[in-house]
């Protein structure tokens, strides 16, 4: 028995995604593009939601004015189709389109063919949908929540009771509270297996504290260096030669919006400083209460 290959044209042997440049710098592995809103030219829905606000009130301008302008020229030809209108005139019928199109209808000009009333009843729905449309998109864009978390510049290994941890910090800016914030720390390192297959491995770091009912100043991150972690018998130059990286993911639910919120971080070879630890930040008044002052938020010491 004979088995016939069907053979693909060109365009179906092209690839579906085109090429993707990373580029690696101090572990971190940046991906050229990624998350660039000019990147989402074949995706118009997500296009009109990344591009800056400057972008997307200027193609709604160019949209409004470029549909008036062809249902005006759409008047024209029909001739003296536009009561109280000059007959042959842009100006008057590209202004009755605006008022279709919103539909305004002052009353001062008004169809009075079946050719109009046929224009008129197209832009009509047109508006209609253009108007859902745009005001879709516009709560989609006022609506995405965000979450104001700080993150410390820097990442140090100390000693806690006697044991080499890992430490960063982490503050809400936001003067109000994240509800069931959750934090994940993940490390990315360069590998080979034993058949000598190079991979980028993923590790779950496990933290003192992953999650807390409510997330309103500051969150110290702990993971404690023993025989289970794989930053276990790690030197700063092997974390380098691994072009190792640590990814922060934190997550909760803002109380103001009752929405959840994600911020993430990422701390390359060189953000990872080695037997130092952060400055205090809470403070005491003499009258007994607490502060906390930012202002040394990322400020790390040497041990003696």
């Amino acid at each position: 028995m004979k088995i016939r290959l069907k053979r693909l044209s060109r365009k179906q042997r092209q690839p579906l995604i085109p090429r993707i440049h990373i580029k690696v710098q101090n572990g971190h592995f940046e991906i050229m593009g990624l998350g660039a809103w000019y990147s989402y030219w074949r995706d118009p829905y997500h296009l009109l939601l990344t591009i800056p606000w400057t972008g997307f009130l200027g193609l709604i301008c160019i949209f409004y004015v470029t549909i008036n302008t062809l249902f005006a020229l759409a008047y024209l030809a029909g001739g003296d189709c536009i009561a109280n209108a000059e007959p042959g005139a842009f100006v008057d019928v590209f202004f009755f389109s605006v008022q279709t199109l919103a539909s305004i209808g002052y009353g001062a000009m008004y169809p009075k063919t079946i050719y109009a009333n046929t224009i008129v009843t197209i832009e009509a729905m047109v508006g209609l949908m253009g108007i859902a449309v745009m005001t879709g998109l516009a709560f989609a864009r006022f609506s995405r929540p965000t979450a104001r978390v700080m993150f410390s510049r820097v990442a140090v290994i100390t000693p806690y009771e006697g044991v080499p941890t890992l430490m960063f910090r982490t503050a809400n800016k936001r003067r109000n509270t994240i509800l069931e914030a959750q934090m994940r720390v993940y490390l990315m390192r360069d590998e080979v297996s034993t058949e000598g297959q190079f991979m980028r491995r993923f590790h779950d770091l496990k933290l003192l504290r992953n999650q807390t009912p409510g997330f309103a100043l500051t969150w110290l991150a702990m993971h404690v260096i023993d025989e289970s972690s794989p930053l276990y018998g790690v030197t700063p130059e092997l974390l380098i030669q691994t072009n190792t990286m640590l990814m922060v993911s934190l997550s909760g639910i803002d109380e103001t919006v009752a929405q959840v919120v994600h911020a993430r971080h990422s701390y390359g070879t060189h953000d990872i400083l080695w037997n130092n630890r952060f400055v205090d930040i809470m403070h005491h008044t003499p009258d007994g209460d607490r502060y906390i002052d930012y202002s040394n938020f990322h400020d790390v010491l040497p041990l003696d």
